[in-house]
């Protein structure tokens, strides 16, 4: 069922153009120096196309909950969520969200410097100026209050979001959000899943930072239950109100 995603009306800047392209599941906001519809769209079919040969051949690949190797014929976005699949401890289609965001704007880094996409939550951003993203953690109080501050040295990033009350994505966990930052999309879309399904309570926040310590890759990770927040690694967070004219 489509939920409306009434977060992405949070976004400020006046610097970037924003529009939206939609293929079937994927449905990207996205965010650059000029209107590339068309070109994302070719992203998204090009991304789509490898994904859904792959499945056509290896049908376990989609519904597998536990890391899967890849197979010699597959492409590089297949190979991408199978290695933050294993590095995370979860299914490959943990890390697809995430995957094809980056792989689409990659593409799009080829028409425009600065580029932001945004997969249900799950970003992939290259900018040039210092960016805020917003937290969205359902009833969470911390929800539009605060936001991530991310420099344009740190890019390209993947910032994904996994929740256990927000979205139609499996979760087992009871997170109002976990956000995990890495270069890699892919894997932070993965160990977002990873992560968030080990949150049952607030008390496992510490158990899921160390969780987030033993994954090769990540940047750094904020989790979030009702009024209770952890942080661990590079993470900047900021009031959201006071800096929203940023982006």
């Amino acid at each position: 069922m489509y939920q409306p995603r009434s977060y992405r009306q949070w976004i400020k800047d006046k610097d970037l153009v924003s529009f939206q392209t939609t293929v079937k599941e994927t449905d990207l906001h996205l965010r650059a120096q000029k209107i590339l519809k068309q070109e994302a769209l070719e992203a998204i079919l090009k991304c789509r196309a490898s994904l859904e040969g792959y499945i056509e051949l290896h049908p376990p690949f989609i519904t597998t909950l536990e890391p899967l190797p890849a197979a010699e014929d597959a492409p590089e976005l297949v190979r991408q969520m199978v290695e933050a699949a294993e590095k995370a401890g979860v299914g490959p289609m943990a890390a697809v969200a995430g995957a094809i965001a980056e792989g689409v704007g990659r593409e799009l880094m080829r028409f425009s410097e600065e580029v932001i996409v945004e997969n249900g939550g799950d970003i992939f951003l290259n900018i040039l100026k210092r960016r805020l993203v917003g937290v969205y953690a359902d009833k969470s109080p911390f929800t539009g209050k605060i936001a991530l501050q991310i420099e344009p040295e740190e890019t390209p990033l993947g910032i994904c979001t996994s929740s256990g009350t927000v979205g139609h994505s499996l979760s087992f966990g009871s997170a109002d959000a976990v956000i995990v930052l890495s270069p890699s999309t892919a894997l932070a879309d993965a160990a977002a899943t990873a992560i968030a399904n080990v949150i049952k309570v607030a008390d496992d926040i510490q158990k899921g930072i160390e969780l987030a310590q033993s994954i090769d890759g990540l940047k750094g990770v904020l989790i979030i239950v009702e009024d209770k927040m952890g942080i661990w690694g590079q993470v900047r967070i900021c009031p959201l109100e006071e800096r929203n004219g940023d982006g």
